[in-house]
């Protein structure tokens, strides 16, 4: 298993999302349930229910859509992220998504159930939660509005402004999906230019 301890999990999720209170850090240390996952393994399907949260501590997750036979990424989750079928997490209807990780990872699980019974506990908490939930949305937000208004150039771009190691860690294929390209455009947009002699 990884070597990093509860503490240094929870100091990060504090850190970047909301501070969390001694008493509610004692009772996530309780619930924290460790797993590994492996590459190409998918944890849930499109069309099923499901009750499940994942923080990634080490590696990188993908949700995605299969449109007319067409696999398309929706949302990708690195360390210190979270991963979920939103739809069917919060409204208890089957999954639009498939998700899958696309490296061997370690995450920490969350059930449905955990979650909600700490929310009623410790109001830090529930602030975590809705801090993750708005991450989220605004990050999809970004996506779409990117996808609507910018250049196949722009959005890479951008996105390699805020992750730039991503081409080192998921299939281009995938990347160029996420961005609404084809991967002969990805491909393109990634040639060196060529330097115009005089």
């Amino acid at each position: 298993m990884i070597n990093v301890s509860s503490e240094q999990i929870l100091n990060k999720i504090a850190q970047i999302y909301s501070p969390i209170s001694p008493a509610c850090r004692k009772d996530l240390v309780y619930h924290l349930q460790y797993s590994k996952k492996q590459k190409g393994e998918t944890v849930v399907h499109e069309g099923q229910y499901s009750e499940k949260a994942y923080l990634v501590i080490e590696g990188c997750s993908r949700a995605y859509y299969l449109k007319d036979g067409k696999d398309i990424s929706d949302w990708f989750a690195f360390e210190n992220e979270f991963m979920a079928s939103i739809v069917s997490f919060f409204t208890e209807a089957p999954s639009p998504h498939y998700i899958e990780f696309i490296e061997d990872s370690y995450v920490v699980e969350f059930s449905k159930t955990t979650i909600e019974r700490l929310c009623v506990q410790h109001h830090d908490f529930e602030r975590l939660i809705s801090k993750v939930v708005t991450n989220t949305m605004l990050g999809l937000r970004a996506r779409l509005s990117s996808i609507l208004f910018n250049t196949a150039e722009e959005r890479y771009n951008q996105l390699l402004a805020i992750r730039p190691d991503i081409t080192n860690r998921v299939p281009l294929k995938h990347i160029a999906s996420y961005l609404g390209i084809t991967l002969e455009t990805l491909s393109r947009i990634r040639k060196p230019k060529r330097l115009n002699l005089i």
